[in-house]
């Protein structure tokens, strides 16, 4: 569900499973996908990817050509749950 007062640029791909907040922007060639969660408020910059069973707070900002949500490239992580608060 994309909120009414979101902007989402006809560029960027959001999942229909999504869910986009009250004044919340997705930039150019962003990638929302499956089950994602963007807070009110929060910025999703061009080229930007929100994967996985992610959840992102309010008035966040996401920077171009980040990824969040795929599997660390740390060598310790092994799969366990995480979270970054």
């Amino acid at each position: 569900m994309i909120h009414d007062s979101a902007q989402v640029s006809p560029l960027a791909h959001v999942d229909a499973s999504a869910h986009i907040g009250a004044n919340a922007a997705v930039e150019p060639f962003a990638f929302v996908g499956p089950n994602v969660h963007i807070g009110a408020g929060t910025w999703v910059g061009p080229n930007a990817t929100v994967i996985g069973n992610t959840k992102v707070g309010q008035d966040c900002k996401l920077f171009p050509g980040c990824v969040v949500g795929a599997d660390s490239q740390d060598l310790k992580y092994k799969g366990e749950p995480t979270t970054v608060e």
